[in-house]
């Protein structure tokens, strides 16, 4: 190779759209081209793992990792890249926040396998065969990797040095995450502090959100297939669940705008501990539910007729930062590991 930087990407636990979202940086690729040596990218190239261990430690320059690591194959490629690489950015929600994949931290490992290779109506296997992590052939052992019971994210398994969040990130967030990277390894200039969450506006997606917001009171929520939304009119106040309260900006409040609640995919506000109990927060300050002298009993059963009608809380609120929760899992049969 040459001298110039190298760049890694790898995909571990996710469902590989932030791999493809390189791509959305248009002709900035080809810039990228021009800067970078591609020393790991096993999605576009024929790269094995023996090339990366081969590699003098720090010999990657920066390493962008996206998807959460839910196997033992996750957490070995983590230190090896870690080792590897000056810099490791957790690339998008998997990585930074668990996401999708971490959603299996509300059940265990045992109840995952009975999903996928027995209670299925797609799979035939009455023998009740499952994975095996080895087995001796005639040309020597095969194996696979130890699935985990808890889904964790980039940071809980390595020492993470950048966030960049975001199912995939945006495109503007990508090319000037690369080029604050880039400045700083060919020009000298200074990079964020080690840790920093970049790629985000500071503020909430409503703050973002140009569609019209007052004061309303929430009755029922609805399920988007359920409602036709008012067009320029804000969706949590139509009774559409839209986490862009809790959530911090950068994404340009894209979803909203098509008549789609946010996410959540960009992660927690600054300073916001539990992402999930953020959103509840606000949805519990605008349920409107009994009236002045009423009975109490009679108030929280109509306060718990509208929480009824949000479908799946956890999957709702949680969608992106379960393992980075103060949950962080669910306890199964009084474990919790």
């Amino acid at each position: 190779m040459s001298d110039k930087p190298k760049l890694a990407m790898y995909w571990s636990a996710s469902c590989g759209g932030c791999e493809i979202s390189v791509l959305n940086i248009h002709e900035h690729i080809l810039t990228v081209d021009e800067v970078f040596d591609v020393a790991f990218f096993p999605c576009i190239a024929d790269f094995k793992v023996h090339h990366v261990e081969s590699y003098p430690d720090g010999y990657i320059d920066v390493c962008l990792w996206n998807g959460a690591v839910r196997n033992s194959e996750g957490e070995h490629m983590a230190h090896l890249l870690r080792q590897k690489s000056k810099f490791m950015v957790a690339y998008g929600s998997c990585a930074y926040e668990g996401c999708i994949p971490a959603l299996s931290n509300l059940t265990s490992k045992e109840a995952t396998f009975n999903t996928v290779y027995f209670d299925n109506p797609s799979i035939d296997n009455p023998n009740k065969v499952l994975p095996t992590e080895s087995v001796q052939v005639t040309e020597g052992e095969l194996t696979l990797p130890t699935f985990w019971n808890t889904v964790k994210s980039l940071d809980q398994v390595i020492d993470v040095d950048y966030y960049l969040p975001g199912c995939p990130p945006e495109p503007p967030q990508i090319w000037a995450v690369l080029q604050v990277i880039v400045g700083a390894l060919l020009e000298g200039k200074p990079l964020p502090p080690k840790g920093s969450l970049v790629g985000h506006s500071g503020v909430a997606v409503c703050e973002e959100c140009p569609l019209e917001k007052s004061e309303k009171t929430i009755t029922k929520f609805f399920r988007p297939y359920e409602i036709v939304p008012e067009p320029g009119v804000c969706l949590l106040e139509q009774g559409i669940v839209c986490n862009g309260p809790a959530t911090v900006g950068g994404c340009g409040a894209l979803c909203p705008q098509v008549g789609m609640g946010c996410r959540g995919c960009y992660g927690p506000l600054p300073g916001v501990e539990d992402q999930g109990g953020k959103m509840l927060s606000a949805i519990a300050s605008v349920i409107g539910a009994g009236e002045a002298g009423m009975d109490e009993h009679e108030i929280e059963r109509q306060i718990e007729a509208v929480v009824d009608t949000i479908v799946d809380p956890a999957g709702t609120f949680y969608r992106f930062s379960m393992a980075h929760s103060l949950l962080e899992r669910a306890k199964v049969n009084g474990k919790g590991e």
